[in-house]
């Protein structure tokens, strides 16, 4: 006799995701109810209130900090390592897919970065550039100009140092995407369309990029999300100015107002649209896949 009476370690491990769910989650959720408290909050419980206030606030501006200009500028940032990492780990995956020399060698040499702490990256990068700037100013001062020399600051900023300090982040994980992918990609597509007299170009066009299509959403997916909320590669490699992250980490030493809990519930609407666009045109492409196949 069968008996849907669920055994005891059933409900351990239940508890056990319950408690991981929570604490994954739970501090989000915090924060966003306590960015809706009334003028009168706080920073912890219990809730004064309920309002829009300190959305309103966080308008106006927190202090010196133009938050206005850092979360333009991390979204500027973002779509360009979006951009970046899906272009270059597309083509890296075409390019494994062939015998290549030393590709063992240049596999690890990308996925390196991953294991390097994050700091120490951005140390590096930052060191880099400025041994760059030496450099520079020296080649200006041989030449005598005096003028250039005088108005050059730093080749540090956000689509030099920091650019390359993110894509060394979100660069090794598109390439294992692409890697999984076109591990069981199926040749002989391909060669129909090479048979039916398609350019290379014509075949990566019509064939193979509408059937990668939904990864590659995923591919951006991460490189905007990664880039998004990065903090630590950032910071010895951005230059004179600061992305939201930066700025979001030197607000909660100086703001005492819940101002910065509504920044932070802003930045995870701006994540999780990120991610909802990209899952909905991932499944978007997905279906139009079988429906073609079905035709």
């Amino acid at each position: 006799m069968n008996s849907d009476k669920r055994p005891p370690a059933f409900w351990l491990l239940a508890a056990f995701f319950a408690a991981y769910v929570l604490f994954l989650y739970g501090p989000m959720f915090v924060i966003v109810v306590l960015s809706f408290q009334g003028p009168e909050g706080g920073l912890t419980f219990p809730m004064r209130g309920v309002s829009l206030h300190w959305f309103s606030k966080l308008a106006e501006g927190l202090g010196v900090v133009d938050i206005t200009a850092a979360l333009q500028r991390s979204l500027g940032l973002g779509l360009t390592v979006m951009a970046l990492t899906i272009v270059l780990s597309v083509l890296a995956g075409l390019a494994f897919r062939k015998k290549l020399r030393f590709a063992n060698v240049l596999f690890f040499t990308v996925v390196a970065s991953l294991i390097m702490p994050s700091i120490i990256v951005s140390l590096g990068i930052g060191l880099e550039f400025r041994l760059l700037d030496g450099g520079v100013k020296k080649v200006l001062e041989s030449l005598g100009m005096d003028g250039v020399l005088e108005n050059y600051g730093t080749a540090l900023g956000i689509y030099t140092s920091a650019l390359g300090a993110h894509l060394t982040w979100t660069l090794p994980f598109g390439l294992l995407i692409m890697f999984a992918i076109f591990n069981r990609f199926n040749p002989a597509y391909e060669e129909a369309a090479r048979d039916l007299g398609a350019t290379p170009w014509q075949t990566f066009r019509h064939v193979v990029l509408p059937l990668i299509a939904p990864s590659v959403v995923g591919i951006g997916m991460f490189g905007f999300t990664l880039s998004w909320d990065e903090i630590a590669r950032t910071s010895q490699a951005i230059g004179d100015v600061n992305t939201l992250p930066l700025e979001l980490q030197g607000l909660t030493t100086t703001v005492t107002t819940p101002s910065i809990y509504a920044l932070g519930t802003v930045t995870m609407v701006v994540s999780f649209l990120v991610m909802g666009l990209a899952v909905g045109l991932s499944s978007l492409l997905a279906k139009r896949q079988h429906a073609k196949r079905d035709t």
